[in-house]
């Protein structure tokens, strides 16, 4: 009994909760007494007016932009040599200090001469005896008592023993090691008393005033690099430092593995702070300086293998396809597309859309870069509410624009 009256219990509150549901769903679609308030008395609905997007934006500045080519190289010595022995022999001296400053011509290292030396004392002896045969033999042949063959040999005997003089001196000159150029001797490998063999390393002398500065740049900048442009040379060991140089030779063989030309450069080295071997950062200057447009460059909208920006026009953000040149410093040479002074916008371009009005932050509430019915359509872009930013190439930072202040 008391089960049944349980089951028609449950079975009237499912019931009345799907009742309540279906009343509750037919009163959501039916329309309230809003929707027509919405509605102007005329009957005739419009869209709301389109919020302004606010942005960022500078004006295109025009600065002293000369036309640069930057690559990466490695510094060298204007000459370079590992001294070595032509004949074997024993170091009987040492005439240098490992790291110091050489003359040309000065004894590095010598070699036992003790045994050339004795080479040189008998062929001098044999020239002796053969000039004096060849005398004698001259003497006879005045008085017809030698045939002129004996006087031909004599004379040959004579040439052979001034020429062996010769070897063997040649020979006690190769025992003294001197240096071939003035410069700075690097680390010895030998000690006093070694024997070593003809070809062994002994030490190495650089010279390194001037430096000459290798690196390479892509083939299409061929025809932009001529022997003679000036460079600028920095490194990541001198930090805050810049090297002045010029092209000294171009390498007319093309580099088939990266596709690029080898150029050779010379900068000074006054002070030896610059060092063989060093990594440099080269900029090659093919052309003068001139003036250039420039834009940050976080005002491009790149959009496959072109570039945008949006420029502001009364009021509105207007998408433009600009043409750029080189980079450096965060900044952008525009080559055309933009014209001097033309605010373009350099953060919130991802809202923005073709035509779109725009307030630049920071402008204040009465400078919306929109028109309205007090300002008409046709007025310049709120000029007074921005001014032209300073662009340096040397100053990153200073982009954006700043309001003016209030008189």
């Amino acid at each position: 009994m008391n089960k049944a009256i349980t089951t028609v219990i449950a079975g009237t509150l499912v019931l009345a909760a799907l009742g309540g549901a279906y009343w509750f769903g037919t009163q959501r679609a039916m329309p309230g007494p809003s929707a027509s308030a919405s509605t102007p008395a005329n009957g005739k609905g419009s869209p709301p007016a389109a919020s302004a997007v606010t942005v960022e934006a500078v004006k295109v500045a025009t600065i002293s932009l000369p036309q640069t080519i930057t690559a990466v190289g490695s510094l060298r010595s204007d000459e370079s040599v590992t001294l070595r022995p032509e004949v074997a022999g024993r170091i009987s001296a040492i005439g240098f200090q490992e790291g110091q400053r050489v003359a040309k011509g000065a004894v590095l290292v010598q070699l036992d001469p003790a045994v050339p030396q004795a080479e040189v004392q008998q062929a001098n002896a044999n020239l002796t005896l053969a000039k004096t045969k060849y005398n004698r033999a001259v003497d006879l042949a005045k008085s017809n008592f030698i045939s002129g063959q004996a006087k031909d040999e004599a004379d040959n005997n004579l040439r052979i023993s001034e020429a062996a003089l010769q070897l063997a001196e040649a020979k006690l000159a190769k025992m003294t090691i001197r240096a071939p150029f003035a410069g700075i001797i690097g680390l010895r490998s030998v000690s006093m008393g070694d024997y070593v063999k003809e070809g062994a390393d002994l030490v190495n002398l650089e010279s390194i005033d001037p430096l000459k500065v290798d690196f390479r740049v892509p083939e299409v900048y061929m025809r932009q690099v001529q022997v003679g442009q000036a460079l600028q040379v920095q490194l990541d060991a001198l930090p805050g430092k810049t090297f002045e140089g010029k092209v000294l030779a171009v390498n007319p063989l093309i580099d088939a593995a990266g596709r690029a030309v080898v150029i050779r450069a010379v900068v000074r080295n006054p002070d030896t702070s610059l060092r063989p071997g060093m990594f440099t950062r080269v900029r090659l200057i093919t052309r003068n300086a001139q003036d250039a447009m420039v834009l940050p460059e976080q005002a491009l909208v790149p959009q496959g293998d072109q570039q945008f920006v949006f420029r502001i026009v009364d009021g509105k953000a207007l998408r433009t396809k600009v043409e750029v040149g080189q980079r450096r410093d965060a900044k952008v040479e525009v080559l055309n597309g933009v014209n001097k002074d033309d605010i373009v916008v350099t953060a919130g371009q991802l809202k923005l859309r073709d035509g779109a009005p725009v307030t630049i932050a920071g402008s204040g509430a009465g400078n919306v870069m929109a028109p309205t019915e007090a300002t008409p359509a046709t007025a310049p872009a709120t000029a007074s509410a921005v001014r032209p930013a300073q662009l340096s190439p040397a100053n990153a930072d200073n982009t954006r624009l700043i309001p003016a202040p209030k008189s």
